[in-house]
Parts: C-alpha cells; structure tokens; sequence
C-alpha cells in the first residue's frame, strides 16, 4: 500500500495537466471574476456596466494569468 501512495505522489508531481483544460479553466474564472468586479463598479459609478467592459477586462485577466503561469 504505501509504494502505490508514493507512485502516486511521483505521478502527480510529474503531471503538467492538458493545457486546453488550463485554457479553459482561465477563460471561465477571468470572466466570472471580470464579470464581478465590473458589476461591482458599476454598482459604485465608477464604469459603465456592459458586455464591452466585461470582455476587455477578462481579456485582459486571461492574458496576466497566462503570462504569469508561463515557465
């Protein structure tokens, strides 16, 4: 029993995940999040709520978390 917890553990350590996943995973989460923060600001005055605004700032999200995860 514990060589398969260490073989797991070696696996897991060595995955680097399907990229289309990660890619996927990001675009969902930076545009709930973007969506968020823009209803947020909208609530306060301080940008216009609309799909634009949403969009451009999940864009921009997207394109941090990618350079940002990069190696």
């Amino acid at each position: 029993m514990a060589d398969d917890a260490e073989g797991f553990d070696d696996a897991v350590a060595d995955a680097e995940g399907d990229p289309r996943v990660i890619l996927a995973l990001n675009l969902v989460l930076s545009s709930l999040f973007a969506w968020v923060v823009v209803w947020g600001l909208s609530a306060i005055d301080i940008v216009a709520y609309g799909a634009v605004n949403v969009a451009t700032l999940a864009a921009v999200l997207v394109g941090v978390t990618y350079l940002i995860t990069q190696r």
